[in-house]
């Protein structure tokens, strides 16, 4: 392992692989910020839709008045969309990966970004559920190698989590905490990695329990949910913010962190896989424990 230290000044241009909301609105953020901006996927007619979309939502903020019509247009200039993952990586001073959630899959990417990407290259996983030490090794540099969790919507939520693995560096976690403020961002870290990081933990705590208050009957749904806005303030109750996450997302999250840790608690709950197989997603099907 080569002992680099990364700094934040030497970060100018960075890589986003995968182009679906997550990656595209990441890369969004990251050209927002003043930053070169490449946004990389297999699949040209992905890569096509991102640009569409960020265009439309720049587009949208300066009608709205959030955004100058120039500084939008300059945050476009910034970003690339390419299928090129080879010459992406070859300029990148910092990547994040967006890809699928499939350990396989980005333990492929991370080996061939160990080997193309410029030894001083961060290489972060924005992923929700899998630990970077899963593929850290795989990259020849894992001391550069760490979690960079962003929330959905990555051009609206503030939190980004950085979780280290054992062998990250501290300079590797001090330049990407102070990227994320860089990006307008507010992060926490992490020390060790556990499943579900801080976020998914405390929100899966809060869902356990109002799943089990309406399964027994103790209160309604809509209920659970007014307590949650009224007494607790917060924004939305458990089951809007499921349907807003999409509940096949909640159940994966749920699958993967019980594959972990194998804690009965941890089990994904029936009532959440019955809606899935029925394809009630949530917000973006039109129907889930509400309809839309």
């Amino acid at each position: 392992m080569t002992n680099i230290h990364p700094s934040i000044d030497g970060i100018r241009r960075i890589l986003v692989i995968g182009a679906g909301t997550m990656g595209s609105q990441i890369g969004l953020v990251a050209a927002l910020a003043g930053y070169d901006t490449t946004v990389q996927d297999i699949s040209e007619q992905m890569l096509a839709q991102a640009k569409a979309e960020l265009s439309a939502r720049l587009e949208a903020n300066v009608a709205k008045g959030r955004l100058d019509a120039a500084d939008a247009e300059t945050a476009l200039g910034r970003l690339d969309f390419t299928t090129d993952l080879d010459a992406a990586a070859a300029g990148a001073d910092f990547v994040i990966e967006a890809a699928t959630e499939q350990l396989e899959i980005k333990g492929q990417i991370f080996a061939r970004l160990g080997r193309l990407a410029p030894d001083h290259a961060i290489l972060a996983t924005n992923s929700s559920t899998l630990g970077s030490s899963r593929v850290a090794a795989a990259t020849g540099r894992a001391d550069r190698v760490c979690n960079m969790h962003f929330f959905n919507p990555a051009l609206v939520m503030k939190c980004v989590e950085v979780v280290r693995h054992p062998d990250t560096s501290q300079a590797t976690v001090d330049t990407a905490m102070e990227l994320a403020r860089r990006f307008g961002k507010e992060p926490v870290l992490i020390n060790r990695e556990i499943p579900g990081f801080i976020a998914n933990r405390l929100m899966g705590a809060i869902q356990r329990e109002a799943l089990a208050l309406s399964a027994a009957g103790i209160a309604s749904k809509e209920d659970i949910d007014t307590t949650a806005r009224t007494a607790l303030g917060h924004p939305m109750g458990p089951f809007e913010l499921m349907d807003l996450v999409g509940l096949d997302v909640i159940d994966f999250i749920a699958q993967a962190t019980y594959a972990e840790t194998g804690n009965e608690a941890d089990r994904p709950d029936p009532q959440v896989a019955a809606l899935v197989a029925a394809g009630r997603l949530g917000r973006k099907s039109g129907q889930g424990w509400y309809s839309y």
